[in-house]
């Protein structure tokens, strides 16, 4: 998944379930979103997207 494309899911994601959401660098270098409570840190964090943030 391209950056542009994990941003998009990630709005829309946090927009939906008013969560924070992280968008995350795997090992191989794939990017991937997931709830910041679901986020184990075994990666590198490329942006986080909080729906309650100013």
């Amino acid at each position: 998944m391209s950056f542009d494309q994990a941003q998009a899911f990630a709005f829309s994601l946090a927009a939906s379930l008013m969560v924070a959401i992280v968008i995350f660098r795997a090992g191989d270098g794939t990017l991937s979103v997931v709830p910041a409570n679901e986020f184990d840190g075994d990666a590198e964090i490329v942006a986080e997207i909080d729906p309650f943030a100013s």
